[in-house]
């Protein structure tokens, strides 16, 4: 076997190239389709032709100027980790501007392919290029492909695989000129550069000049740290030549750059490389539905009708999958209960593992459908629409439009998650507008809200679900931005920053990667379920169960028990405890009787347990917005992860004061419970809807920001949650609503 050969993947966002990089490495990666999904670089393996490749997705980039967090981890990791070659992903039906980041792979002198993706859109559009006259023209590879079909990538992986065996293509850079001002500014900087050994074993010394009259922030840091007094020197050289064309041109050297790599672009795609068979000024589909989809007046209200119509066919789907689901984990629990010897062990797995990790596991099939539409939106290109039509909104609540895709990712439309939300915001260069959009995307209705919101919704309001979700969906995107705009005119004032995004073409999102896309994340909530939910149930269920009753209670409730028993026959007292249903109805009424006591023995021992005493030491403030000491102990659980108040809840439910024969559902015992009504249930959903972020999102809080924001973020969400609550409670108890 030979040696491994290191690849790395690059393009534009929306070029296709995530799509290629799961094509060659079977890697189970969710293609989005809008900008900005990948932050970090991905690696995967695969072998062709007997050899082993190692393959790295990079973020997708315009340039390799250092203008966002993208750019940084791309070129960061070309100029550090050095790979064999680098296949550049180019979109054939927008090749100008796809070139203008190749040019710059040609200036770092990186070995290159050019993988010439999505040939088929381009022919679609009356666009033919002529890949060997391109790479004849740029020396370099060019190989025709459509990534989404896998059409072409053999042959292209044989180029690659050339190129890096090929040491005379190694890291050679490419001469472009920049007009007589700056090609003589560039060689009198790439003299001082080469003499001083200024950054050359990193950068090649005319790349290190270029970024200097780019202003590149992160380069020009970094020559300060290695070398201050040559850095000074540059600068100054760097600061004599704008002047001067600022002076007699009125323009930056960055814009005079920009337009010469434009013009080497058309130079090239003059010369035979790309024909037109149909009109250039024509509206394609995408185009015109894009004159009807984002329109000012009729864009929003479409937007309105399409996510209350995933709600729609989430809940009228899943009903049935739910509700089976849900019968089958109490009949489980059931059977486990009567076939387990009483005591602690059989308490944990009841009560702790199947009432409590169970009843999130109940609305897996709710979460799948919900995952499925979302990933219809993002796949077919409308959810960068959404992003699109959002940002005029955002400006007025002082965001930045690229805060939409942490809004979006973090639950803007349900089943999201706060965590890569937080972490999505890394791509706002403004640090006031990042951190507005950091301490706000917590609101969003994510994956772990979405179990407790559909267990009060079919609880309390199962006449109009959908409509409910709808609601709470959009009074998250309200209180949000209306959090925002309340920091940016406070702790975070000042101004937005311009807002510049690409629209993707529309697509029709293939069977597989809907499926894959709704599995991986429905696993994700699985394993969740399984692990970290698993784990908190046991503990909150033991808090729940120790320090336990004393032995003089124990012995009063067994005293109750032979004082009721002596009322009744012994053939009465055998046939209640030797049958799971008594059949006479002395039995039934003997049964009935010791089931009371034995409700009343556990709601005594639950709130003698730890999580009893906590429960119920916050009562006393909690019974303002309708919380018992019960909805407490969940709620208290729910900062580790929301997912675990459906599950304490359960467990709360299953331990407390109720029929242990009984097989209602969690859903059932709350509407029969006297302490909750519609009231209590709506201060509860929007409680738990914007009260402090679960530990793993402070924890991201605290690592992209600071722990004093990350504390800021749990107490502020907590107070407006709890006076929010408190106001809904009040105005429905005196409304007639509880």
């Amino acid at each position: 076997m030979k040696d491994q050969i290191t690849m790395a993947l690059a393009g534009n966002p929306n070029a296709g190239k995530t799509t290629l990089f799961n094509q060659l490495t079977g890697a189970r990666q969710h293609v989005g389709n809008y900008p900005g999904i990948t932050v970090d670089h991905k690696e995967g393996r695969f072998s062709h032709t007997g050899r082993e490749i190692s393959l790295t997705d990079l973020p997708g980039t315009y340039s390799l100027t250092a203008y966002s967090v993208e750019e940084l981890v791309a070129r960061d990791y070309l100029v550090n980790a050095k790979p064999q070659v680098v296949i550049n992903i180019v979109d054939a039906s927008n090749l100008e501007r796809n070139l203008y980041l190749t040019c710059q792979f040609l200036e770092l002198g990186v070995p290159m392919v050019i993988a010439l993706n999505m040939i088929d859109v381009a022919k679609d559009r009356g666009i033919e290029v002529k890949a060997d006259r391109l790479a004849t023209l740029l020396g370099i590879p060019v190989v025709p492909i459509i990534a989404r079909t896998g059409l072409g990538k053999n042959r292209l992986i044989d180029e690659a695989i050339a190129v890096a065996s090929d040491s005379r293509r190694n890291w050679q850079p490419l001469d472009i000129s920049y007009g007589d001002d700056l090609d003589e500014t560039i060689m009198s900087l790439m003299t001082e550069i080469d003499q001083k050994g200024f950054l050359t074993d990193i950068y090649p010394s005319r790349f290190t000049a270029i970024k200097y009259l780019e202003n590149d922030d992160q380069i020009m840091a970094r020559g300060r740290t290695a070398k201050p007094a040559v850095a000074e020197t540059i600068e100054s050289l760097v600061s004599q030549v704008s002047g001067h064309l600022v002076k007699t041109m009125d323009v930056f050297p960055e814009a005079i750059i920009a337009d010469h790599r434009y013009g080497f672009i058309k130079s090239i795609i003059r010369q035979g490389v790309l024909t037109h068979k149909f009109d250039t000024d024509r509206l394609y589909a995408s185009d015109r539905i894009d004159k009807i989809v984002t329109n000012r007046l009729l864009g929003p209200i479409i937007m309105l009708t399409v996510l209350f119509g995933v709600y729609k066919l989430t809940f009228s789907w899943s009903e049935l999958p739910v509700s089976w689901l849900g019968s089958f984990i109490s009949w489980f629990g059931d059977v486990v209960s009567h076939n387990l010897p009483d005591g602690l062990f059989k308490s944990m797995i009841t009560s702790g593992i199947i009432h409590g990790a169970g009843g999130v596991l109940g609305f897996v099939p709710l979460i799948m459908f919900m995952f499925f539409g979302i990933a219809i939106l993002e796949d077919s290109g409308y959810l960068a629409r959404v992003a699109f039509m959002m940002d005029r909104i955002f400006r007025i609540f002082g965001l930045h439009g690229s805060s939409v895709m942490p809004f979006i990712i973090s639950g803007g439309i349900a089943g999201g998650c706060a965590v890569p939300g937080v972490l999505a915001t890394r791509t706002l260069r403004s640090p006031k507008e990042r951190l507005a959009t950091l301490l706000t995307v917590p609101f969003m209705n994510c994956g772990a809200k979405l179990p407790v919101l559909a267990l009060l919704i079919g609880a309390f309001f199962s006449e109009n679900k959908a409509r409910y979700m709808f609601f709470f969906t959009v009074l998250t995107w309200v209180v949000a931005l209306l959090s925002a705009k309340f920091f940016r005119s406070t702790v975070l004032r000042g101004e937005p920053t311009p807002f510049v995004m690409e629209l993707p073409p529309y697509r029709f999102p293939t069977l597989q990667g809907l499926l894959i896309h709704t599995w991986e994340r429905t696993w994700q909530y699985i394993k969740k379920a399984g692990s970290v939910i698993l784990g908190i149930s046991v503990l909150i269920w033991a808090m729940m169960t120790f320090p336990g009753l004393s032995p003089d209670r124990i012995a009063a409730f067994d005293q109750q028990r032979k004082a009721v028993k002596a009322g009744f026959p012994a053939d009465i007292i055998s046939e209640t405890e030797g049958k799971k249903t008594a059949g006479s109805e002395q039995a039934a009424r003997l049964a009935e009787q010791l089931s009371i006591i034995d409700g009343d023995q556990a709601e005594e021992a639950l709130r003698n347990s730890a999580a009893g005493r906590l429960g119920i030491a916050f009562e006393s403030v909690s019974r303002y917005a309708g919380f018992d000491w019960r909805t407490n102990i969940a709620l208290i659980g729910g900062f580790a992860a929301k997912e675990v108040i459906v599950s304490t809840l359960g467990t709360a439910y299953s331990m407390g004061k109720v029929d242990s024969k009984e097989s209602a559902s969690l859903g059932q015992r709350l509407r029969q419970d006297p302490h909750w009504n519609k009231g209590v249930a709506l201060a509860a959903l929007l409680f738990i809807m914007f009260y402090s972020p679960c530990f793993i999102t402070i924890i991201c809080i605290a690592r992209e920001a600071s722990w004093k924001w990350a504390f800021f973020s749990m107490v502020f969400n907590t107070v407006f949650a709890f006076v929010m609550a408190v106001g809904v409670y009040q105005i429905g108890r005196l409304s007639g609503l509880g």
